[in-house]
This record gives C-alpha cells, structure tokens and sequence, in this order.
C-alpha cells in the first residue's frame, strides 16, 4: 500500500510554458504553469501537469488548500 503525496507548491501563472521551477529554501516546489489564473484554469493545469509529472490519472490529484493563491497544497493518490 502506498502513500499518499502531500506537496507544498508555489504556482506561477502566465509562464512561457508548463514547468517545475525548482525548489524554495523551506522545501516548497516551484511550479511554472502557461495558463492565466482566472476561472480555475492555472489550476486545472497544474493539476494535469503533476499528474503527469507523477505517473497517475488526473482524478488522483486534488488542491487541498490555496485555490486561489499561488501557494498550495496539493495531494496525490499513488
């Protein structure tokens, strides 16, 4: 049985392209999304780019807190 990923991520809008961006110095993920953030859509986004990243369907990834701030939490069902 595996465990499920709870990550911290700072999302940031509008980039050129979809992208890890790194690393903070409290472990927070960086995360470039091309989307805007209006109407869910950097979320959306986000979300299909980490399930990618990560290997599992889309429906396994869910924002927890922060829909509408850059900073998030976000789980992943393995």
């Amino acid at each position: 049985m595996s465990q499920d990923l709870i990550l911290r991520i700072k999302v940031i809008p509008k980039s050129s392209r979809t992208e890890m961006a790194g690393e903070m110095a409290d472990g927070t993920l960086k995360v470039r999304v091309a989307a805007p953030p209006e109407k869910g859509k950097a979320n959306a986004e986000l979300c299909a780019f980490l399930a990618k990243h990560y290997g599992v369907p889309r429906g396994r990834v869910a924002i927890l807190s922060g829909e509408t701030s850059p900073l998030k939490h976000v789980r992943i069902k393995r």
